[in-house]
């Protein structure tokens, strides 16, 4: 049976400012969703408040995965049940490598009931499955051994979430911003992952972006805007065409009272994100390891 990510009348607040005011989606497995808006719009605090994050205050409306309420779920519950969040800014977590972290997450949301200290998945099956996920990713084995998103470039940083939504096998991914800062390739390279693993594993994808170039490579089904804090439009590829030839003024001139609401949701997007102190990937995953000095890495018996 299809499972699907239901969104109903969401609406969140951050700082006390109301962001989303009253947001529909439903998402189902296999399928892929495009949800852009200008700058300010509240697309992350989308994100971010389906996965949890403490600072991200719900107001009302529900999010259901398959019939479970998450909005009850801590953010790694969340990870377990089957959600998945690629950062715009991933943070690095000094001393502890990509082999660890993956190994420790992946034995966990395949095993959610596992108690702490608890065998993690073999090192055998991990390794293989690991250089198998990098192979069709074109990336190094070496990199495994480097701790995370330590000294990452930009592009290093989103294939090595790429490569996480690889070894999770989520239900649903949510991609937020993630050809942000990326140059022409590296989106490509991103974005033929993302199709890869989509088609393999049957995510339902949610693309967050307020560009149209990465949608040259991920071919949404299904694309809303998301205005003032609403979902004003839904369609197809023809508003992704429609967007990139006029902009978002033929969406003020539609929707003018969500227009006025935007112009406030911007002012307060330039607070938002300090306010809400954004660097918490740990917690929106399943739990990691404990990171090691800095100075050496995890011990060998991890490393790929």
């Amino acid at each position: 049976m299809t499972k699907e990510l239901r969104i109903e009348n969401l609406r969140v607040a951050i700082g006390g400012k109301e962001i989303l005011r009253g947001v529909n989606l439903t998402i189902r497995q296999g399928e892929v969703h495009a949800l852009m808006g200008p700058n300010g719009s509240g697309k992350s605090t989308l994100s971010y408040a389906i996965m949890g994050h403490p600072n991200y205050e719900v107001l009302d409306g529900s999010v259901t995965l398959d019939g479970r309420d998450i909005l009850t779920m801590e953010p790694d519950e969340r990870a377990k049940a089957g959600l998945f969040l690629a950062f715009q800014y991933p943070t690095a977590i000094p001393g502890v490598t990509v082999a660890n972290f993956l190994r420790h997450a992946v034995t966990n949301v395949r095993n959610p009931e596992r108690k702490e200290g608890e065998d993690l998945i073999p090192m055998r099956d991990f390794r293989k499955e690991l250089h198998q996920q990098m192979d069709e990713l074109g990336m190094d084995h070496d990199f495994a051994r480097r701790y995370l998103n330590e000294g990452f470039s930009g592009g290093e940083k989103k294939r090595a979430e790429i490569l996480q939504l690889s070894m999770l096998r989520p239900a649903f991914a949510i991609l937020d911003e993630t050809d942000s800062g990326l140059d022409i390739d590296a989106v490509r390279i991103v974005s033929e992952g993302v199709n890869r693993i989509a088609a393999k594993n049957s995510t339902g994808v949610l693309v967050i972006t307020h560009y149209e170039r990465i949608l040259t490579y991920i071919k949404p089904q299904f694309v809303h805007i998301l205005f003032g804090g609403q979902i004003v439009e839904n369609g197809g590829p023809e508003l992704v065409k429609q967007l990139e030839k006029d902009g978002y003024d033929w969406v003020r001139e539609r929707y003018p009272e969500a227009a006025q609401t935007e112009e406030a949701l911007e002012l307060a997007a330039k607070q938002q994100h300090v306010q809400a102190g954004v660097r918490q990937p740990s917690e929106l995953r399943a739990t990691p390891p404990p990171a090691t000095s800095p100075s050496r890495p995890i011990a060998s018996t991890t490393q790929t």
